[in-house]
């Protein structure tokens, strides 16, 4: 037995006017779940604490809470000393205790065929169907999704809901139209959902972009998104030029300054080449100063995820091919990513015959000489497609941290991924809004992100700087070199 120190949140909205953190203290057995310390709290310290729970056993979903910020099954998660348990971010009825019956009645049900009509799915279908059929209505999905925030979106849910009775030959319904209707644009592809999915369903993958796949097949693809995929076929690129691009001012093969710890090839992608091309330029800098040698091919094209995450195929296969062989024809063995939606597009929608890291993986993984030090405090905005599409979270702080002092603050989607900010403005606006807020709450100098879009999107919504990990170090490499000029002098 030990002893565990927990806060859990009380409220009742019948006599409360603002939830609390009330704290308790348990004895547990070694590897007590989150659900046996409210069964303690409930039965041997406080009977009016109310939480939900059924089967105890992560079928049924009733007990879920949050640990720490995130969505888990208190019957699943390990209870460790410390944790604070909260509802979800949904409509609390009591303390744990949300309402869950608006969001799980707007989910579809099906629409039997009958007679002639009727057929039972193959096995074929039964296993296209497998991966959507888990879900168990917990609802941990609904409240992470940023959309649901700032719009109508009905949420992951809905959307798992239609794909699944679309593949299911004995349901009779329409659900393209009715998925569109519900928001299926609102998507930002952040992976929240997946994340806090105890069941791992991968709704953006296997619900979302291919209901979006679907509604391009009928001519529903959003005419913003139909631009950039005309753009895509005509340029290679998905955005236009505004200045000479990175690849215009760079060689192809750049040596490092010091002995050689490794060769790479730059997948550039289109915002780091066309748009945000000091960002790159920076880079390049702090990767010659870390003995990294870079190869950088002239004829790479986009990725293709702008296609691939509003639904559009038609030419996503050649451009995967092209990408591949100009790496592949090279005897490149590693692909080095700067642009967050590329690097996860590489490692998940690719198969690639090369190694894919992203910049900050690295680094890491080679070691950076220590930069000087700056007198400034920063906040970092982890972009999704880094943290959910690649789980990277820790390496951009451990760089960021040899630097500047870092504040943290909530990681939630900026609004600029899935098609949202050029297809749906206004939401991609709301997002960034929320954005703003919670960097003006660190008190921070400045905004520090590794992704072009988030670096882009965020800075049109925030009245601080907002640069990139490889800007930062390059200014503490800078700053270390006029301190030692200074010194010798």
């Amino acid at each position: 037995m030990k002893e565990l120190h927990v806060n859990v949140q009380r409220f009742d909205p019948k006599t409360d006017r603002e939830p609390r953190l009330q704290s308790y203290t348990v004895s547990a057995n070694d590897g007590a779940r989150v659900l046996h310390i409210l069964h303690a709290i409930h039965d041997q310290i406080d009977p009016t604490l109310a939480y939900r729970y059924c089967c105890s056993s992560g079928q049924c979903g009733s007990c879920a809470v949050r640990v720490n910020g995130e969505p888990v099954l208190a019957c699943m998660e390990e209870a460790v000393d410390g944790i604070t348990i909260t509802p979800l971010n949904l409509p609390v009825k009591q303390d744990l205790i949300v309402d869950l019956l608006p969001k799980i009645e707007a989910i579809a049900s099906l629409k039997p065929a009958c007679g002639p009509e009727l057929r039972l799915p193959t096995k074929a279908e039964i296993d296209e169907i497998k991966p959507l059929r888990d879900c168990i209505e917990c609802l941990a999905c609904v409240s992470v999704c940023p959309a649901m925030d700032v719009t109508s979106f009905l949420g992951p849910t809905a959307m798992r809901q239609d794909m699944r009775l679309i593949l299911d030959p004995r349901d009779t319904g329409d659900r393209v139209p009715d998925a569109i209707r519900d928001g299926l644009f609102n998507c930002t592809s952040c992976q929240a959902c997946f994340k806090a999915c105890p069941k791992k369903i991968r709704i953006p993958g296997k619900a979302i972009e291919k209901l979006r796949a679907l509604a391009n097949q009928r001519g529903f693809t959003l005419p913003r998104h139909r631009e950039v995929a005309a753009l895509i076929k005509e340029t290679g690129r998905s955005v236009t030029r505004t200045a000479p691009t990175f690849m215009e001012q760079v060689g192809e093969r750049i040596e490092p300054v010091g002995p050689v710890k490794a060769t790479v090839g730059f997948f550039v992608g289109c915002m780091y080449n066309m748009r945000q091309q000091q960002s790159a330029l920076d880079a390049i800098e702090v990767l010659k100063r870390n003995g990294i040698r870079v190869i950088i091919p002239r004829d790479q094209i986009c990725c293709g995820s702008p296609l691939i995450r509003t639904g559009q195929l038609a030419i996503v296969d050649s451009l995967k091919q092209r990408n591949i062989d100009t790496f592949q024809s090279r005897g490149i063995d590693t692909v080095m990513t700067m642009c967050a939606g590329c690097g996860s597009t590489l490692k998940h929608d690719y198969v690639t015959p090369f190694e894919v890291l992203d910049i900050n993986q690295l680094l890491t993984k080679y070691g950076i000489e220590p930069p000087a030090r700056l007198p400034i405090k920063a906040t970092y905005h982890d972009p999704c497609h880094l943290m959910r599409g690649q789980d990277i979270k820790e390496e951009p702080r451990q760089l960021i941290r040899r630097v500047i002092d870092l504040v943290e603050m909530p990681s939630i989607c900026c609004g600029s991924g899935g098609g949202v900010k050029s297809g749906v403005p206004e939401e991609a606006a709301a997002l960034g809004e929320k954005r703003r807020e919670e960097i003006r709450k660190t008190g921070a100098d400045i905004v520090i992100t590794s992704c072009p879009f988030c670096e882009f999107h965020i800075a049109s919504h925030s009245d601080k700087p907002v640069k990139n990990i490889m800007t930062v170090l390059l200014e503490g490499y800078r700053e270390k070199d006029r301190q030692s000029q200074k010194k010798n002098e």
